[in-house]
């Protein structure tokens, strides 16, 4: 672990919340002596995502500069290697491409000694890479129609940081509503595992990833204190509560929705096998809070069998 790189990491602005998680878990990796060499499982793991979702905000650090990812390959077997993530306060991150040649300096001096590769005539970062694999040597090659002159902006910068403060005071009065219902009084020190960005980061989730409302968690939060009424270590200790209440949120709606189609279908029959299967699909492919045991063995195989969902997406929704 680095403490410069945290430090750093948690002083980007503009970030959508999983992207700088994304970015302080591969600062957590980043040893200042070796480098950051973490797995894209390892990292998966760490900031509670799939590979792919993790990919999307790698892609979008390095689009941003941020980071740089180094590629390396075995020079015995050919095999790929774990890559290597130059963050963007290293003095080997590499500088933005010249318009003339779209080349920069390729980081620090070991890594500019080029081999040519006989093949193609193009080198291999040398200490990291051997030979390219057949389907990935064609992402090196300069391309040299890529048109290096960047996009304009959708909005100007001034009104991008505008918004992005609008929203994180919008989230500061929320999160001191929050601490005052769990007990806390104003402007008292607070305990260290309620300070900083990792707490924040933490209630974040409740709305991004349960779906509750900023209201419904105040709501749930003052209910906590009934039978504890002293303050929680940490935003941690209210998941359970936290979870619950979406659960039982999801499950008010459905019968909800089956109360109204009751009594909106007085004498009709009720929703068929076809019905049934494409609303389940529809919760299951979204994104929103999908409580266990929600959904019937039967109910998944009607699923599959008309093709509303794939068995992958049963499993990582946690349905089967």
């Amino acid at each position: 672990m680095s403490h410069k790189a945290t430090v750093w990491a948690i002083q980007q602005r503009g970030l959508k919340p999983a992207t700088k998680i994304v970015l302080w878990f591969l600062c957590d990796r980043h040893n200042p002596d070796f480098g950051c060499f973490p797995t894209q499982v390892r990292l998966a793991e760490d900031a509670e995502m799939s590979v792919s979702a993790l990919n999307n905000h790698l892609t979008r650090l390095e689009e941003l500069r941020l980071i740089h990812r180094v590629r390396s390959y075995d020079p015995r077997t050919h095999k790929r290697k774990a890559t290597r993530y130059i963050l963007g306060f290293e003095d080997g991150f590499p500088p933005e491409p010249t318009p003339k040649t779209g080349d920069g300096i390729a980081g620090t001096e070991a890594e500019q000694n080029v081999d040519p590769i006989p093949e193609s005539g193009h080198g291999a970062i040398s200490g990291f890479a051997a030979k390219p694999s057949p389907d990935f040597a064609q992402s090196h090659l300069r391309n040299p129609e890529i048109n290096l002159v960047r996009e304009p902006l959708s909005k100007p910068v001034k009104e991008e940081e505008e918004d992005a403060r609008a929203r994180n005071s919008d989230f500061d009065l929320f999160f001191a509503e929050l601490l005052s219902a769990l007990g806390f009084a104003t402007n008292a020190t607070l305990p260290a595992w309620w300070q900083g960005w990792p707490a924040r980061q933490h209630v974040r989730r409740w709305i991004d990833d349960l779906g509750l409302s900023t209201d419904r968690i105040i709501e749930v939060a003052s209910e906590s204190r009934r039978d504890h009424p002293n303050p929680p270590d940490g935003p941690k200790a209210l998941d359970r509560f936290m979870e619950r209440a979406a659960q039982r949120d999801a499950q008010n709606a459905a019968i909800s929705v089956k109360a109204k189609r009751s009594s909106n279908a007085q004498g009709t029959p009720p929703p068929g096998p076809n019905e049934l299967a494409a609303f389940y699909a529809a919760k299951v492919n979204s994104d929103e809070y999908l409580p266990p045991s929600m959904i019937s063995n039967a109910t998944c195989e009607a699923m599959l069998a008309r093709g509303l969902v794939t068995r992958e997406r049963l499993r990582a929704r946690g349905v089967v």
